[in-house]
């Protein structure tokens, strides 16, 4: 085993092959290290997220070395068979690379059983290992943005079915009409880790292949409900009762329900998502007399309006910027963040826009009555699992509060990003900070980079004056698919960083040379589009821990 250091909560196993590294995930399963939060396994690694209150860094290394890579590795013995019309993009093309017809792909394809190795990069999204050994093809040199669902690709060693659209740059040689996830269904991911897989040529027009085992229903993906009228709240203690409490004049840009998120989800291919400053959140709810957990409003920028429909506490935090009373009588006037703020029924609240930071915490007490989906009332924008965007004319209803609920104290709020002002984030170095040249490493530091327009909750894309190059050992060599945390620093080939935030891919195929530390995460969930960020080394990369 290769120990690589991933973040202050994180390490990287690194095995010879994809046998070893599902054995010791089987054995991590089997017999759990006390402080393993989640892991993530992939072609040759597993991403380990602790605790480093419950094991230190050294101890949990020490423990997974000791452990045997012969743990056998049990099937579910359930047969899936996909049934593909092979018409994609690049069927020709992967016959040219293998030098072989069309026809011959088709039957190569289809005459091998995979199985289910691992799921990652989106809910549903499964890599199928055992196919063909003649299929180990490279990726696209330039991924397309865009796939349709169903899409199904060859990478590697691995054969995969896009679950929904979305960019990819895995060969596509096919599509399928069978939903690899479904919300409809008991099981969402049709495909989980031990399963086989059989792929089924299909013609053009032909009805989908019957499934040969009983799954729960196979209906279109269930848009969930933005408001619950049922029973109680995320995280809430029994509470039965709700009212609407707001109806939305003008939404933000983004205006979204996020909690802590849905960690554990890892199985079907799902991230934690959640709050992008979760301490804000926190100090949301703490001020309104509210568990930490449950779910508020996060509102990126400004410019929304609420009306409020009838009595209530509400608090704001996160991001600097004028907030504003309007009464039913029509007198206006500021109000502050960071404090509980008692509400009447037609006042209206309304949200400028940010000085410093660019996302705004709404809670309210007694919370807001939302039904979760998977455990959590997020909203991951990547995996579209969770509420919907809140839009104008939505009314939110809310729970009474819990007996004895008490308000708390605010906290003394953060320094935030400005524009103008360059951002510092701390980052470890790692995993694969040698896949860069020593002139890029030094450019990574000592640059500044800039937030482009197409960031978002699933990352920041950053530009910088010098592209990041590789070292000439990585050039032109494929990385395996390897799991990814929240402030991973992946370098694409145009060498122009992206870090991941809360809706990042489980795993992704590009190094990621950095990541930034866990208590710069909440500050790098703030950062406005146009803002200069410094990455800050605190740790130097060996190649080992």
């Amino acid at each position: 085993m290769r120990f690589l250091p991933v973040n202050l909560d994180a390490i990287m196993v690194e095995l010879p092959d994809l046998p070893q590294t599902l054995a010791l995930q089987a054995s991590l399963r089997a017999e759990p290290i006390t402080g393993i939060e989640d892991i993530v396994p992939a072609a040759r690694t597993l991403l380990v997220r602790f605790r480093p209150a419950a094991i230190t860094q050294q101890d949990l290394i020490s423990a997974i070395g000791r452990r045997r890579l012969d743990a056998k590795v049990e099937q579910s013995g359930t047969l899936i068979e996909i049934p593909v019309r092979y018409d994609g993009e690049d069927l020709a093309e992967v016959a040219d690379l293998l030098e072989i017809p069309v026809e011959e792909v088709i039957r190569r394809h289809t005459g091998s059983d995979y199985t289910v190795a691992f799921t990652g990069f989106a809910p549903g999204f499964a890599y199928l290992s055992g196919g063909d050994p003649s299929f180990d093809l490279p990726r696209r040199a330039t991924p397309r943005p865009r796939l349709a669902a169903g899409s199904v690709g060859l990478a590697g060693r691995f054969s995969a079915v896009y679950p929904q659209a979305s960019p990819g740059g895995w060969q596509i040689i096919g599509v399928t009409d069978l939903p690899m996830w479904d919300l409809a269904r008991e099981r969402p991911a049709l495909l989980q880790p031990g399963d086989r897989v059989r792929f089924v040529e299909v013609s053009e027009g032909k009805s989908p292949h019957p499934q040969p085992l009983s799954l729960p229903g196979r209906g279109e993906m269930a848009r969930p409900a933005l408001l619950s009228p049922v029973g109680r709240g995320v995280g809430g203690e029994g509470n039965d009762s709700t009212s609407p409490l707001f109806e939305i004049i003008k939404p933000s840009p983004q205006m979204l329900f996020q909690d802590l998120g849905r960690p554990g989800q890892a199985r079907q291919g799902v991230s934690v998502s959640g709050a992008m400053d979760r301490a804000a959140l926190r100090s949301a709810n703490r001020l309104v007399g509210n568990p930490s957990q449950l779910p508020g409003l996060e509102i990126a920028y400004g410019g929304c309006e609420l009306l409020c429909l009838g009595e209530t506490v509400v608090a704001v935090t996160g991001a600097e910027g004028p907030l504003t009373l309007t009464t039913a009588g029509g007198t206006i006037y500021p109000v502050p963040r960071h404090a509980a703020l008692a509400l009447a029924t037609g006042d209206r609240l309304h949200f400028g826009e940010p000085q410093a930071g660019m996302r705004s915490y709404l809670a309210v007490r007694g919370g807001f009555a939302v039904a979760p989906v998977l455990g959590s009332a997020a909203t991951d924008t990547l995996a579209h699992i969770g509420p919907p965007a809140i839009a104008v004319g939505d009314r939110l209803s809310g729970l009474a509060p819990s007996p004895g609920a008490v308000t708390g104290l605010p906290d003394i709020p953060p320094a935030l990003p400005r524009l103008g002002e360059p951002v510092i984030l701390d980052v470890v170095m790692g995993p694969r900070s040698d896949w860069l040249s020593e002139a890029a490493l030094e450019d990574f530091a000592n640059q500044s980079w800039s937030v482009t327009p197409q960031s978002n909750r699933i990352g920041i894309r950053l530009a910088g004056e010098r592209a990041l190059k590789r070292a000439p050992a990585s050039e032109g060599k494929e990385l395996p698919s390897e799991g990814t945390i929240q402030g991973s620093i992946q370098v694409p080939p145009s060498g122009q960083p992206v870090l991941f935030l809360a809706d990042h891919p489980l795993t992704g195929g590009y190094p990621v040379i950095a990541a930034v530390a866990p208590y710069h995460l909440d500050r790098a969930g703030q950062i406005p589009i146009g803002a200069q960020i410094r990455f800050r080394p605190i740790t130097k990369f060996s190649g080992e821990t």
